[in-house]
């Protein structure tokens, strides 16, 4: 019954990657969206290792034009940097929700060189926060660039002990820091991995039993559970890509975990809507909201909106079906279906 369904806002994913312009048969502007909308989020960040690094205006610009035809919720859009280009980092088109800084390689060899972490730091004038891709070998001097500089820090993906332990000491200390969390890294383990081999490549790696336990004991201390949506073709996979996909798998998994007490419907909603739009100063979207079915399931393949068309978890029980997404008072998403045209979510750029 209608009575029945599960009523949350509009979810917000501050850490995607739509892989447009450049990789477009694995993902697109119109692929990736539908499936945000097909997980129940009508806000995604978009990350800038795309084959062109989104390293300055003029390319940013252009990517921006375009997600404006193509987008069916909306979209927000990060700078990054190699560490050459301080200059571009003024962002005169007003594009940048943040600077994403990549300190150990992943996709696209998009690696900054850990000595000049302080220099871009410096040079990012704002408003967003400086996110990074440290791992535990390099979190500590993300933490202490971020001290000298000033800014607003972003933690990507804690994945272990190891690396959200120093992130919480930060916090005890005053410094403007906050962590996200992935939902494999919440879910999986480093056995999935191996069982899966190339499979189950990602970065960070997938960790311990017990770093996994370190991270629901400490959820209180992370604030957002971002999907790192990451969508590689298969083949791509058997090669070694590095990623999982998971816009649409994010809310089943969560709404489960709910009903298993490892968090509230308060905790879901502050990591993926409340805190995220805080971190970023994201606007709100009147009259949006998403009605979710409550049925369990088994996670599976079929169905998916996104181009990879494959899960890391399937076969693992979900909660919650998205039956229908109302974005500013329209519907764009209904039974499995999206109704919004392409070009019908929007570009957000950061008050100034």
């Amino acid at each position: 019954m209608e009575s029945e369904l599960i009523r949350l806002p509009g979810l917000v994913d501050l850490h995607v990657h739509l892989r447009d312009p450049g990789q477009t048969h694995k993902e697109d502007f119109l692929t990736g969206t539908s499936a945000a909308l097909a997980g129940g989020f009508t806000t995604v960040l978009d990350m800038p290792n795309n084959a062109v690094p989104v390293t300055g205006a003029a390319v940013l610009s252009a990517k921006a034009e375009l997600a404006s035809s193509r987008v069916v919720c909306d979209v927000g859009l990060y700078l990054g940097s190699l560490g050459q280009d301080l200059p571009e980092l003024a962002d005169p088109a007003g594009l940048a929700w943040g600077v994403k800084l990549y300190l150990n390689v992943t996709t696209g060899g998009y690696l900054l060189d850990v000595e000049r972490v302080a220099d871009v730091m410096r040079a990012w004038p704002g408003p967003g926060p400086v996110l990074v891709h440290a791992e535990s070998d390099v979190v500590g001097t993300a933490l202490a660039a971020a001290a000298a500089s000033g800014r607003r820090l972003h933690v990507c993906h804690v994945s272990c002990r190891a690396e959200l332990e120093p992130v919480l000491a930060a916090k005890r200390a005053g410094l403007p820091v906050t962590c996200g969390v992935t939902p494999h890294h919440l879910f999986l383990t480093e056995d999935d991995a191996a069982q899966w081999g190339a499979f189950g490549q990602v970065r960070p790696s997938l960790a311990t039993k017990a770093d996994v336990e370190f991270l629901w004991e400490h959820l209180d201390g992370i604030d957002v559970v971002e999907s790192d949506h990451a969508p590689h073709t298969a083949a791509e996979k058997k090669e070694g890509a590095f990623g999982f996909p998971g816009l649409e798998t994010t809310l089943p998994l969560l709404l489960q975990a709910e009903r298993q007490g490892l968090l509230t419907r308060a905790d879901l909603i502050a990591r993926c809507a409340t805190n995220p739009r805080a971190i970023l100063g994201l606007p709100e979207q009147p009259d949006t909201v998403v009605e979710v079915e409550p049925v369990e399931f088994e996670i599976s393949a079929e169905g998916l909106h996104t181009r990879a068309a494959w899960t890391p978890f399937a076969g693992m029980r979900g909660f919650g079906r998205v039956r229908r997404v109302v974005l500013r008072g329209e519907r764009v998403f209904e039974d499995g279906q999206v109704l919004a045209a392409p070009g019908t979510g929007r570009v957000l750029r950061p008050q100034r």
